[in-house]
């Protein structure tokens, strides 16, 4: 495993002990690899949403009303219409 070294300011370092302190991290290292994960996921999940906005902004545009495209929606899955039964 690589080595580190960080600086922070003193009301940074004492937030990261406290933290420490809870007994919920074994020590600062612990805690920075948590918040580094989450930052991680964090940035793939805004990653994948903003995939879908350019796949969505690259369709093409459709002129349908909401009726017809919920119609053809059941349609393409395989559910009955509402309004048939």
């Amino acid at each position: 495993m690589a080595t580190m070294n960080i600086s922070l300011p003193d009301a940074m370092k004492a937030w990261v002990e406290a933290q420490v302190a809870t007994g919920r991290y074994a020590n600062a290292s612990d805690l920075m690899r948590d918040l580094i994960r989450k930052e991680q996921g964090r940035a793939d999940a805004i990653a994948r949403m903003q995939a879908l906005i350019d796949e969505g902004l690259a369709s093409p545009v459709v002129d349908l009303d909401m009726d017809t495209l919920r119609a053809e929606v059941r349609a393409e899955l395989g559910i009955a219409d509402a309004d048939a039964a």
